[in-house]
C-alpha cells in the first residue's frame, strides 16, 4: 500500500466522521426544536438551530417522518447509554436513577407527536416501540437493581411498570402550563425509597 492510498482511506474516514458529527448536530437541533414547538415545527427552525441550510436537512432526512424517527432512535440510544454512565459516576445508585429518570422524562416530552407523524405506518411505529423497550428496559432494570441492592429503594419494583407510570404522568404535560410532570415524576421516584 502506498502513501496516497493511505491518505485516501484517512480522508474517507474523516469525511464519514464529519458526516456522522453533522447528523448528530442535526438530530440534537431537531430534538431541541421538537421540545419547544412539537414535531410539526418548520424545517427552517431546525436548520437555524443547527446552523445549516434546509437542503442539508433534506439531504440527511428526505421526509419529516425520517427526521422524527431518527430523533426518536437517537434519543433512545442516548438515554440507554446514559444509564450505566450515571450509575458509574453518581454518588449513589438512587441519585443515578433520579438523573436517568429526568433524562427519560425529557425524552418522553420530545417524542410527543411521534404517533401523529407516523400514523400511516403502524408497523414502523411498532418497530420503534419494540426498539424503545429493548434498549431502555434493561437500563432501567439495572438502575433499579443497583438502588435496591444498596438498600435505597424497595426490591420489588418492575422497570416496565415504573417506565409506564412515568410515561402516563407525562401525557399532556406539554399542553398545560399548570401541570408539572417532572415534579410528579420526582414524587413517584421519592416514593420508591425503602421504608425505614
Amino acid at each position: 500500500m502506498n502513501d496516497s492510498g493511505q491518505g485516501l482511506g484517512s480522508s474517507a474516514r474523516s469525511q464519514r466522521k464529519d458526516a456522522r458529527r453533522n447528523q448528530q448536530t442535526l438530530l440534537e437541533a431537531a430534538a431541541a426544536v421538537f421540545v419547544t414547538s412539537g414535531v410539526d415545527a418548520p424545517v427552517r427552525d431546525i436548520a437555524a438551530e443547527a446552523g445549516v441550510g434546509m437542503g442539508t436537512i433534506y439531504r440527511h432526512f428526505p421526509t419529516r417522518a425520517d427526521l422524527v424517527i431518527a430523533v426518536y432512535r437517537h434519543q433512545v440510544d442516548a438515554c440507554a447509554e446514559a444509564g450505566p454512565a450515571l450509575l458509574a459516576a453518581g454518588p449513589t445508585p438512587l441519585a443515578a436513577l433520579g438523573q436517568w429518570v429526568d433524562l427519560f422524562v425529557d425524552f418522553l416530552v420530545t417524542k410527543h407527536g411521534l404517533a401523529a407523524a407516523m400514523q400511516a405506518d403502524t408497523a414502523g411505529f411498532e418497530t420503534l416501540h419494540a426498539y424503545f423497550l429493548e434498549r431502555l428496559l434493561p437500563v432501567c432494570t439495572q438502575l433499579l437493581e443497583a438502588a435496591a441492592a444498596s438498600g435505597e429503594i424497595r426490591s420489588d419494583l418492575d422497570a416496565y411498570q415504573l417506565m409506564r407510570g412515568i410515561g402516563n404522568l407525562c401525557i399532556g404535560a406539554e399542553g398545560d402550563p399548570r401541570y408539572d410532570a417532572r415534579r410528579l415524576v420526582a414524587l413517584l421516584v421519592a416514593g420508591l425509597r425503602q421504608a425505614p
